[in-house]
């Protein structure tokens, strides 16, 4: 699920330095959501925060994590990412079905899926981060 976040500098006291553009959100078990938020610097450049929350054991609030991700690093973060999960599907757990966990995606109505439904719902193609190394580290240039 995306969302603009319009209402973000509103909320911060209309300082819109902060201000998120794009956001993702994936929710990942009972007590853990991620979210990918696309953010401008003061000189109109963009970055990522991939941002962990985590709700606390004692219904206390939430433990978050944060990490920057810089535009000069989209492609080696990708490609070791990649690289990274790949290696756990094929080298580790080949007989694993990774599919399985796709069964609490929602739909753009909202309507929760199917495990059925989510692979033609979602297409995540498979892309070998050693073959976008040989094709000159660009991520634009990955064959899917």
């Amino acid at each position: 699920m995306a969302y603009e976040n319009k209402n973000f500098a509103e909320n911060r006291g209309g300082d819109s330095r902060n201000e998120s553009l794009y956001s993702k959100r994936i929710k990942a078990g009972k007590r853990r959501t991620y979210f990918f938020d696309v953010r401008a610097t003061r000189g109109n450049d963009y970055f990522i925060t991939i941002t962990e929350s985590k709700k606390r054991f004692d219904d206390n609030g939430y433990d978050r994590h944060k990490m920057f991700l810089y535009k000069e690093d989209f492609n080696k973060f990708l490609a070791g990412l990649t690289e990274t999960i790949n290696y756990v599907k094929t080298d580790l757990m080949p007989d694993f079905d990774f599919d399985a966990f796709n069964h609490d995606q929602e739909n753009e109505e909202g309507a929760v899926l199917a495990s059925s439904e989510i692979t033609e719902a979602v297409e995540v193609p498979e892309v070998s981060a050693v073959t976008a190394l040989n094709e000159g580290d660009n991520v634009d240039d990955w064959k899917i």
